[in-house]
């Protein structure tokens, strides 16, 4: 898929650099169209997490089927859900680094819940730095969902 042709390719410090010419007849093939169409409204609202992106730095491990990139002038991680998880979501090593979590596709906050008191899960597996957040049980209407990290 071209979406994720495009995220990987950021995610890893690269470019994509896409070729689609014309037909004989002068004119763009439907499916390209198509596929051109669906990533050009997909980056209408998720243009952040690629314009200015790279490859996210190591102390960063993106989450089982999912992609990271980062904005190292704003300081910003985002967290490309490939496949959209169930509604608990751990983001290991992350404990103390985040200030604000949201869906970039419509700025709706995300429920970070910490480690130990308020909020706190119990028999999770979870590691002493690692934090979970609490994704929406219905995936958003989006072909890929990402989610804005705002680090501290």
């Amino acid at each position: 898929q071209l979406l994720v042709l495009l995220i990987e390719s950021v995610s890893k410090g690269g470019n994509l650099l896409l070729n689609v010419g014309p037909t004989g007849r002068g004119t763009i093939d439907d499916r390209a169209q198509s596929a051109l169409q669906k990533m050009g409204e997909w980056m209408k609202v998720n243009n952040r997490s690629i314009y200015g992106c790279t490859q996210a730095p190591a102390e960063f491990e993106a989450p089982e089927n999912s992609l990271l990139t980062y904005n190292p002038k704003t300081n910003r991680l985002y967290i490309h859900l490939l496949d959209y998880p169930l509604k608990n979501y751990t983001l290991k090593g992350m404990k103390g680094k985040i200030k604000y979590a949201q869906f970039l596709h419509d700025a709706s906050e995300i429920r970070i819940k910490k480690r130990h008191g308020y909020g706190e899960l119990k028999n999770s597996g979870m590691g002493e730095n690692d934090i979970n957040i609490e994704l929406p049980v219905t995936k958003p209407n989006v072909e890929i969902p990402v989610i804005e990290l705002i680090l501290k």
